[in-house]
């Protein structure tokens, strides 16, 4: 009987422009670093219209929180949600659109005057983009137990201040216990962050699984000399082996083909002028894919080329693993559900994989788990220039609720 109930799509975006603001870039989009002043006054917005709303927040010892509707009957709660933290140089609609379509799901429940069987739960959780503290999907990993609070607050940044730190000093740790959480179901709506579904000309992904993440920073410690008087023989170039390196990770994505990809992101040299052979360089290197073997064979590859490569110019290497997921399939029923709200509201919709990691698959390891796509325009995230049109931003967030309505009869 609830099949024709819509969300208001100007109140969704009023919401998402009013969040934007908070750490706006000079050209649009937002740098909101998890933990920083900017993050804390996203969480303070963010919470008041969990409360207007009439939502009992709560926060977890981790910084995650979390707004839940009563339902006509107790129990675990069916929840959506995704984060506010973003990078450095992020777009409106990464991870805030999950978070502000649950409100607005909430608030048209609540003009409709609809009271679910089962609770409904809003959350956010805290540094997901691991841009200042890695490994990324931190808060919802210590939500589930997959990284213990004491791992996690110790965590040194790219300022080199600590998550336990920096919690402090925004008052963002609460009392909720984590760990352990009784959930009955979640559901995230993201943009797609990839040119898929715009080149397709498809409204809507059904995402069926996530691919395995590796994040690896190298550390190469050669010997500086002069550029002009030191022989090729002779050197000990940290800066040639880095660069090479970073050449084999691109022609490594290549050759292995189907859904392999690979950047090396961060990258710095010393010290770095031009006419001294580098004695130092430190860089990461992120491999993903959906399959399991296949990103390992990529990890195995990287491993020996920059093994040998180091041992044979005389560079000493160190290497620290910042990140490390497994490929998570989602729970074939959920993304059924996310099919089938589509098709029922005339929408055109795919099955396909994520190629970004998202707080989903962490909660995929406690409850059945399903996520929602709208399109990027140009493929383009992490980038002031992410966009997402109105329409596709309504239609998500339609399904969203149709698929929460479902969840919680």
């Amino acid at each position: 009987m609830h099949d024709t109930l819509r969300i208001n799509g100007d109140r969704l975006r009023q919401r998402l422009s009013e969040l934007g603001n908070i750490g706006a870039l000079p050209g649009g989009g937002v740098c909101r670093l998890a933990l920083t002043d900017e993050d804390r006054q996203g969480r303070d917005t963010v919470m008041n219209w969990m409360r207007e709303l009439g939502l009992d927040v709560t926060v977890d010892v981790m910084g995650n929180v979390f707004g839940i509707r009563p339902g006509s009957a107790e129990g675990p709660p069916v929840m959506t949600g995704s984060h506010i933290d973003t990078v450095r140089t992020g777009g409106l609609y990464d991870g805030s659109l999950g978070v502000l379509s649950g409100l607005e799901a909430i608030e048209t429940l609540n003009d409709a005057g609809i009271t679910t069987r089962r609770p409904l739960c809003v959350a956010f959780f805290n540094n997901e983009e691991g841009a200042r503290f890695a490994p990324d999907m931190m808060g919802s990993l210590v939500y589930v137990g997959g990284m213990s609070l004491e791992e996690a607050m110790a965590t040194e940044g790219i300022d080199g201040k600590t998550v336990g730190e920096c919690m402090q000093a925004i008052g963002a740790q609460g009392d909720a216990p984590v760990g352990n959480p009784d959930v009955h179901a979640f559901v995230e709506i993201h943009v797609e962050q990839g040119p898929v579904l715009e080149e397709s000309g498809i409204t809507i992904g059904a995402v069926e699984k996530v691919q395995g993440i590796s994040w690896t920073e190298f550390t190469l410690t050669g010997t500086s000399n002069h550029a002009g008087t030191t022989p090729m023989r002779l050197r000990h170039d940290a800066g040639y082996v880095a660069m090479a390196t970073a050449s084999f990770v691109r022609d490594l994505a290549t050759r292995l083909g189907g859904d392999q990809v690979a950047t090396v992101g961060a990258f710095e040299i010393g010290p770095n002028l031009v006419n001294v052979v580098p004695n130092h360089a430190r860089f990461t290197v992120d491999l993903r894919n959906t399959d399991s073997d296949r990103l390992q064979q990529a990890e195995w590859q990287l491993h020996e080329f920059i093994t040998q490569l180091a041992e044979r110019e005389g560079v000493t290497l160190e290497r620290r693993q910042l990140a490390r997921f497994e490929p998570v399939p989602f729970d074939p029923a959920m993304v059924d559900r996310v099919e089938a709200a589509a098709r029922t509201q005339g929408l055109s919709v795919m099955r396909m994989p994520s190629g970004a990691g998202h707080d989903a698959q962490m909660l995929a390891r406690v409850c059945p788990t399903s996520m929602i796509f709208v399109p990027s325009v140009d493929g383009i995230s992490h980038n002031i220039e992410e966009y997402t049109a109105p329409d596709d931003l309504e239609a998500g967030a339609n399904v969203l609720l149709q698929v929460l309505l479902d969840l919680a009869a």
